[in-house]
């Protein structure tokens, strides 16, 4: 009977689709994120007379962005981004004395949105150990973005870090 191999790759088909919608972002995403992250180059100060900045940088011939995070009262933290085949990726080189490493999940070009989301970390003494677990870019226009980085501990979200940065070089 025939009615066997149709469901089996009919059920395949369903399976593999499932899946796909579930993985990272498609890689002309990854690639268009990665095009407006780099926009991004320069120097920005958080608004509401916070202290923090960052800056960002295009290294390595245009294959990746580093980004410095300071303020006065905590050291200071890099992220660097990269393609990663048809993957965009980000490391978190975080104060807490690990690296997260999350992938871009979703990019909405129109409303200026990008999430990304944890994959691995390095130096994470345990999956309950406290790390960032997620960020969210929101592109409000050429001289100002939100970010929310969020902390996980106990495998829950403990807190997030929501900034409203302008640019000012």
């Amino acid at each position: 009977m025939r009615i066997r191999p149709l469901v089996f790759a009919s059920a395949f088909l369903a399976c593999t689709t499932t899946y796909a919608t579930m993985g990272p972002a498609d890689p002309p995403a990854s690639e268009a994120a990665f095009a407006r992250l780099k926009t991004l180059v320069g120097r920005w100060e958080a608004e509401g007379g916070r202290k923090d900045s960052i800056t960002y940088e295009v290294i390595a011939g245009g294959t990746a962005l580093l980004e410095r995070d300071s303020s006065p009262d905590r050291p200071e933290m890099v992220t660097l981004y990269h393609l990663d085949g048809n993957r965009l990726l980000l490391t978190h080189y975080c104060m807490a004395g690990n690296q997260p490493r999350m992938q871009l999940r979703a990019f909405d070009a129109a409303a200026g949105e990008a999430r990304f989301e944890l994959v691995d970390a390095t130096n994470l003494p345990d999956p309950a150990s406290g790390h960032m677990h997620a960020v969210a870019f929101r592109f409000l226009g050429a001289d100002e973005i939100a970010t929310e980085w969020q902390f996980y501990e106990n495998g829950r979200a403990k807190m997030a870090e929501k900034t409203k940065f302008v640019r000012v070089r």
